[in-house]
C-alpha cells in the first residue's frame, strides 16, 4: 500500500464511475508550488475605456516538493508536476467531477504527468 500525500492546499475527493466517493485525501499541511515571476508586458484594449494588464509569466524552481520516498506518492498541481516531469512519484488530481451547479465536487483518479 502505497501513503499518499497531498501537497494542494484543498481536500482531493476520489469519486468512482457512479459518483461514490472512494477516498478523500485530505491535505498535509505542505504545500508544492512553482516559483514564478511576473513582468508587466502590455495592456489590452477592451471597450469602453478599459484595458485588461497582461504580464510575461517565466516559472522557476520547485518549492515545497519533499524527496522520494519509498512507497509514497505525491498528489499536486499541474504546474508542479509538470516542471519536475522525471518524478514517477508526482500526480495531479484526475478528470474533474462537477455538480449541477458546475462546482467540483471530486476527480476520477489521479493522473500521471508525462
Amino acid at each position: 500500500m502505497k501513503q499518499i500525500i497531498n501537497l494542494t492546499p484543498h481536500a482531493i475527493r476520489v469519486v468512482g464511475k457512479d459518483g461514490q466517493e472512494i477516498i478523500t485525501i485530505p491535505p498535509s499541511g505542505q504545500l508544492a508550488r512553482v516559483a514564478m515571476v511576473k513582468t508587466p508586458a502590455e495592456e489590452i484594449p477592451a471597450g469602453n475605456g478599459i484595458n485588461i494588464p497582461v504580464n510575461h509569466v517565466t516559472y522557476g524552481d520547485v518549492e515545497g516538493l519533499p524527496d522520494p520516498q519509498p512507497d509514497t506518492i505525491y498528489v499536486a498541481s499541474a504546474v508542479v508536476a509538470q516542471a519536475v516531469p522525471h518524478r514517477d512519484d508526482v500526480f495531479v488530481p484526475g478528470d474533474l467531477v462537477r455538480d449541477d451547479s458546475g462546482a467540483v465536487v471530486g476527480c476520477r483518479g489521479l493522473n500521471k504527468t508525462v
